[in-house]
């Protein structure tokens, strides 16, 4: 049995969000030397670094949009919709997923590139949701 593309990109898109926690934990780490007790039991006042700030953003921001999209693609699997366009949307909304992420954390503000990897995700999970909206009936 072959995996359908959308069910690929969906679990490469979870992946993805479950592991953007980790640079927010390494750089939560780094500013709170030695961790000690106290920091467990009420969180360190000293000021983070700017990339921590953004990759906590894009981690919520990814949380925030797998949701919808997990949606989608299970709905389209129940309904046994998998067309050349489903499985082009999963996979532009997970490599313009991966794009935010990288351009989130990373502080690049050129070109409003966060904004276009954010409208281009949000663009494949909207395209995908009509597909399946056109097989309603």
């Amino acid at each position: 049995m072959t995996t359908k593309p959308e069910l690929f990109y969906l679990l490469l898109s979870a992946l993805l969000t479950g592991v953007l926690w980790i640079p927010v934990v390494i750089g939560y780490v780094k500013t709170r030397r030695p961790l000690t007790p106290a920091i467990y039991k009420a969180g360190s006042s000293a000021v983070l670094p700017h990339w921590v700030h953004r990759a906590n953003r894009a981690h919520i921001n990814a949380v925030e949009n797998l949701g919808p999209f997990a949606a989608v693609v299970v709905v389209g699997q129940g309904m046994g919709v998998s067309t050349a366009m489903t499985a082009a949307c999963a996979a532009v909304y997970f490599w313009a997923r991966l794009a935010h992420a990288v351009i989130h954390i990373s502080g690049f503000g050129r070109f409003w590139a966060r904004t276009v990897a954010f409208a281009v995700a949000w663009g494949a999970f909207i395209a995908y949701a009509l597909v399946l909206l056109r097989h309603v009936g």
